[in-house]
């Protein structure tokens, strides 16, 4: 197990020490550390294993059919570290069905959370979160995906893509321009079941660390207007809502990934032979630990402060990007350096260092882009002078 120390700082209550105590026991024997080229089968086993064993509660906000009526976010947060520094896919399993999920625990009607919110606290339904599009990335504004109203129904129209379970999940959660006023005012958001008339998976995309993705195609898919999350017109409220639940556990998760290759570096470095001494002996490689160490420190504190911000109510837009930013990054630095320390064998595919230069590429890009982040952070800063 990777250096606890931190789970002494003082964001933490008794209960997340217990929960990451019982995660890592648990996980060491359930979280298989490498996987096969089935994906999508050992994904849904993933979610299965995670629901059965209470875990998912954890992603759902609801006093029902979740851990608690609001999602805790240093839990999340632990959860996503600890996952990812046994198993990327682990990790993404977890993650997406809190996601997927996650517009209906802050603003599903009680009927929405009844279906829904038990299953996938269970791992008995997989859940998918659908927000971007070919030309609707980081500017959600921009989305073209469409949905009018005819009678009790909505019929929507367009596309999704880089939907993460796209393929594999039974229910999607759809954001589309609704027109109700310009921009991010005239969207809506639908929860849409596989196998629904008119919608279908139009691409599998395979990516350099694997997990589900798809691109989604909607051809007059006609949807119950009991579907529709909040009032229309809101659905770019409910995406940011959601997207700042989860935000500050990719930084998390990025700082698992880290961890382990942290473990991985020290395990090489005091057991590799190189010129009649260790590679540990040598000033240089001392120097490389020392400066992953001190990277993963500083994205753990900027992550649990975020997280112990929000659990407080305060808002944590400028927070969760530095925690985002700085984890992300930090850990695509890292990973760098154990890969190095590893050489030639660091490239060998299949080794853990390897797989983990591949898994941290992504968190750089999803939920907000390093560059976006900055923005935010900047956007944030001046609002409070101008």
């Amino acid at each position: 197990m990777s250096d606890t120390k931190y789970l002494a700082w003082p964001f933490f209550e008794e209960r997340h020490r217990q929960l990451a105590r019982k995660l890592e026991a648990w996980a060491e024997q359930n979280v298989p550390h490498k996987h096969g080229t089935d994906v999508d089968t050992e994904c849904r086993m993933l979610v299965r294993s995670l629901g059965a064993a209470g875990w998912l509660q954890h992603a759902v906000g609801s006093k029902q059919h979740g851990a608690a009526e609001v999602i805790d976010t240093r839990s999340i947060c632990l959860i996503r570290e600890i996952l990812a520094r046994h198993s990327g896919l682990a990790d993404f399993a977890f993650a997406m069905q809190g996601l997927g999920s996650g517009a209906i625990s802050l603003q599903g009607t009680p009927a929405q959370k009844d279906r829904y919110l038990s299953r996938v606290a269970k791992g008995e339904a997989i859940a998918a979160f659908a927000l971007s599009e070919p030309e609707a990335g980081s500017d959600v504004a921009a989305m073209q995906c469409s949905a009018r109203v005819e009678g009790e129904d909505a019929i929507l129209n367009g596309e999704k893509t880089w939907i993460s379970n796209g393929g594999i999940a039974d229910f999607y959660v759809v954001f589309c321009r609704t027109g109700e006023a310009a921009g991010a005012r005239g969207i809506s958001a639908f929860i849409v079941d596989a196998g629904t008339p008119g919608f279908e998976i139009a691409e599998r995309i395979e990516v350099i660390a694997p997990h589900p993705l798809a691109r989604l195609r909607f051809n007059d898919c006609r949807v119950p207007l009991t579907q529709r999350i909040g009032e229309a017109g809101e659905g770019f409220k409910v995406a940011m809502r959601t997207l700042d639940v989860f935000r500050t556990s990719v930084a998390a998760a990025a700082l698992g990934f880290a961890r382990r290759a942290m473990d991985e570096a020290l395990r090489r470095a005091t057991t590799r032979k190189m010129f009649n001494q260790l590679l540990s002996d040598f000033q240089l490689t001392q120097a490389k630990l020392a400066q992953m160490a001190t990277t993963i420190d500083s994205s753990a504190l900027l992550v649990y402060r975020a997280a112990w911000q929000r659990d407080q109510g305060e808002n944590v837009t400028r927070e969760a990007a530095m925690a985002k930013l700085t984890a992300t990054e930090g850990a695509q630095q890292v990973i760098d350096s154990a890969l190095q320390i590893f050489g030639g064998l660091g490239v060998v595919s299949g080794q853990m260092v390897e797989r983990l230069y591949r898994e941290i590429r992504s968190l750089r890009i999803y939920e907000g882009a390093t560059e976006v982040q900055q923005l935010i952070i900047g956007r944030e800063l001046l609002k409070d002078i101008v």
